[in-house]
């Protein structure tokens, strides 16, 4: 049974496309993806050309920005770094916090995620939680237990309220980048044991937070994936650098 929530389609862009390709690239996605409100788009491109896409995106209002990382600092000696509040001010309404690449190419602890939340949640934005398990983790029979203490770290200093307001995304490591994408109903399995903690946190309203699946998607398995219970929408990579195949994935 697919999920009442509104589907929510990602794009991280990670270190792809700067303002001048990213200009051309949002431009021919948006005259291929039609407005709709049964559904939201977020893009994610690099912090340098947010102007860029969100000068494209003014008239928009479905299409929303983010950025893919933020310091835990507000402000600060940091060189290269953005805070959750320039990220704000340049007209991000999401951060992706915790993905995998953060984790596991840049040492990014469970502690940095939950102050990041925190600092995400304090500028006004929406963090968007991003979980997920390695494939030795996976073998071994230990995704519940790493995707549970990723999640339970990362919303360990939010409020209840702020909780109901975030976006969970379920990305199985093994599956990013690597052409393996988790069935339907793997991600279902997850993402059931996600809902449940979450319900545990905040009740009822936990039926209302999205979980996004993320690895390995494309314009051929998405609209599976979205049909799959409990998978509220898609944080797509590499198959939303390329804008006529991510409208096919958007209307999917």
């Amino acid at each position: 049974m697919a999920s009442h929530r509104r589907p929510v389609l990602a794009a991280n862009w990670k270190m792809n496309h700067g303002p001048t390709e990213a200009a051309a690239v949002i431009e021919t996605f948006l005259q291929r993806h039609a407005a709709r409100d049964d559904r939201t788009v977020i893009m994610f491109p690099p912090a340098i050309s947010l102007a860029a896409v969100r000068e494209h995106t003014r008239e928009r209002t479905d299409v929303k920005l983010g950025v893919q990382n933020v310091h835990t600092a507000e402000k600060g000696a940091f060189t290269g770094e953005i805070s959750a509040g320039m990220a704000a001010d340049a007209g991000a309404s999401f951060v992706l916090v915790g993905h995998s690449e953060r984790r596991h190419l840049f040492g990014e602890t469970d502690e940095q995620t939950a102050q990041k939340c925190a600092r995400v949640v304090a500028a006004g934005l929406t963090p968007v939680l991003c979980v997920g398990e390695l494939l030795e983790q996976r073998e071994r029979g230990e995704t519940e237990t790493v995707v549970l203490t990723q999640l339970r770290a990362g919303v360990s200093q939010l409020a209840v309220g702020d909780v109901r307001t975030m976006l969970v995304a379920y990305e199985p490591v093994w599956a990013i980048g690597t052409g393996r994408t988790a069935t339907p109903a793997d991600a279902t399995a997850v993402h059931r044991v996600i809902r449940e903690a979450l319900r545990e946190r905040v009740g009822a309203s936990a039926l209302d937070i999205p979980i996004l699946y993320g690895g390995s998607v494309n314009a051929s398995n998405a609209a599976a994936l979205l049909a799959a219970d409990q998978v509220d929408g898609l944080l797509v990579g590499g198959a939303s650098l390329e804008p006529v195949g991510w409208a096919s994935i958007c209307g999917a």
